[in-house]
C-alpha cells in the first residue's frame, strides 16, 4: 500500500486566539488530507493547515479543487465530531464566516452571497467553496478562497477578490477568518442552528426565487420556500413543499432577453449537494 506523498518542507505560525499552531506547507497534495493525517495521529481540536499550493486539492462531488497562486488554502479541525446529521451545519456557519471575511476586506456596496449549502459568491461568480469530512470523533472543514485569481477552466463562473480590491496576503486573509469561524462556531455551539439558519437566509437565495433541483435522473421545480432544521432546502412545488436533502441546483435560466446572434447565456453557479461531506472509509452524500 503506497502511503502519502511526503509533504514539503513546512513553517509553522503561531493561531490567533487559540494559541494552537497554524501549520503553513509550500505544497501539499491537500490541506483536508493532511488534516485527516494528524487528526488520526492525535491532532488537538482548533488545528489549521494551509497550504499555498496544492498537487490534489478536493473540492465538492469529487471534483478537483484547482489552487492558484496567492489564493487561500486551508482546513480546520475540529474535536468533538457533532452527530452525523448535524455535520453539516457547520458548513453553514462556515459560509457565513467566508461571508464576514470578505466583507472586511470589500466596499461597502458589495455583499457576498451564500449558495446553498457551502458556496459563497460574489457578483455571481463562486469566489469561495467548503468541504467538510467526518472522521469517528473529528471533522474538518476545508476551504478555499479565491483571492488573488480565479480559474478560467470551470464549468460555472468563479470570481477573484481582486477583481474588486487589493487582496490580502493569504495569511491577512486566514486570520481575519479564523476569528469570525470561531466566533460562529461558538454560536452554533450555545444557540443551536435556527439563528445560524437566519443569518445564512439574510445573504441566501431570495424568498420565492425559482429553482429548479435535479434529483437523480428526476427535475423538479419550485420557490425556495427556506431552510429545514438540519438545513435541508425546501421547495415549494405544485404538489406542495419538498424537502431537499441531496440534489443539485441548476443554474437559473437568465433574465435577459438574447442578443441578435447570442444564444443561451452564461453559465450558472456550480451544482451543489446538500450536507457535501465524506466519512473516511465511506462517503456519504445525502
Amino acid at each position: 500500500m503506497v502511503g502519502p506523498r511526503p509533504c514539503a518542507p513546512r513553517r509553522i505560525r503561531r493561531s490567533l486566539r487559540s494559541g494552537i499552531p497554524t501549520i503553513w506547507h509550500d505544497e501539499i497534495d491537500s490541506t483536508n488530507d493532511e488534516a485527516h493525517r494528524l487528526a488520526e495521529r492525535g491532532a488537538p481540536g482548533g488545528t489549521i493547515v494551509a497550504a499555498r499550493r496544492q498537487t490534489a486539492g478536493k473540492g465538492q462531488h469529487g471534483r478537483s479543487w484547482t489552487s492558484l497562486p496567492g489564493n487561500l488554502l486551508a482546513s480546520f479541525l475540529l474535536r468533538p465530531a457533532p452527530t452525523p446529521p448535524e455535520t453539516p451545519q457547520l458548513g453553514f456557519a462556515a459560509g457565513l464566516a467566508l461571508a464576514d471575511a470578505l466583507t472586511h476586506h470589500l466596499h461597502p456596496t458589495l455583499r457576498p452571497r451564500l449558495k446553498w449549502p457551502n458556496d459563497v459568491l460574489l457578483a455571481g461568480g463562486k469566489i469561495a467553496g467548503i468541504l467538510l469530512e467526518r472522521g469517528a470523533d473529528w471533522v474538518v472543514i476545508g476551504i478555499g478562497v479565491n483571492l488573488a485569481a480565479a480559474p478560467a477552466d470551470t464549468p460555472y463562473p468563479a470570481e477573484s477578490l481582486s477583481t474588486f480590491v487589493s487582496p490580502p496576503a493569504p495569511a491577512e486573509f486566514l486570520a481575519v477568518l479564523e476569528s469570525s469561524l470561531q466566533a460562529w462556531l461558538a454560536r452554533l455551539a450555545e444557540d443551536g442552528f435556527a439563528p445560524i439558519a437566519a443569518a445564512w437566509l439574510a445573504l441566501g437565495p431570495r424568498p420565492d426565487q425559482d429553482l429548479q433541483i435535479r434529483l437523480g435522473g428526476e427535475t423538479i421545480s419550485g420557490r425556495f420556500a427556506g431552510l429545514g432544521p438540519g438545513g435541508e432546502l425546501l421547495l415549494e412545488t405544485a404538489s406542495g413543499t419538498r424537502k431537499i436533502v441531496s440534489g443539485d441546483i441548476l443554474p437559473p435560466v437568465p433574465s435577459i432577453s438574447a442578443l441578435p446572434g447570442e444564444v443561451g447565456g452564461p453559465p450558472g453557479p456550480e451544482p451543489t449537494r446538500y450536507g457535501d461531506w465524506q466519512f473516511k472509509g465511506r462517503v456519504s452524500d445525502f
